[in-house]
């Protein structure tokens, strides 16, 4: 299951602060606020989608990450990859390394990472 752009937003809010209160997680928001009732209703749809929990203090809910913003981002590449490189990291790679006007250092960089990772899956 998907976050829409406004919940991922407020999902950015809460994994920074890790639990929060809905007027703190307002207070995250830039101006122009959104309406508390508008948060709120966000913070129930993504509950509803089991994304976050809560806390009751009273009439007041703190809520919290039921999935870590890396396995969120890694479901989210992996569904890209499926979907639109016919499960396909190769492709995957060859376009964002073509398409995203990464410098030489940039690629030099990322081709660290991957040798470093073949390295590690070679032990």
């Amino acid at each position: 299951m998907q976050l829409s752009k406004t919940e991922e937003q407020l999902m950015q809010y809460l994994w920074k602060r890790k639990k929060a209160f809905l007027k703190e997680l307002l207070e995250d928001f830039p101006e122009p606020k959104p309406a508390t009732t508008t948060v709120a209703t966000l913070l129930k749809r993504i509950a509803d989608k089991g994304f976050i929990d809560y806390k009751l203090f009273g009439k007041s809910r703190q809520y919290y990450p039921l999935i870590k913003k890396t396995d969120y981002f890694s479901n989210h590449v992996n569904g890209l990859i499926k979907n639109f490189f016919n499960d396909s990291a190769s492709q995957f790679a060859s376009f964002f390394t073509k398409e995203t006007n990464l410098s030489t250092s940039e690629l030099e960089e990322l081709k660290k990472v991957i040798d470093n990772q073949i390295k590690k899956q070679q032990k």
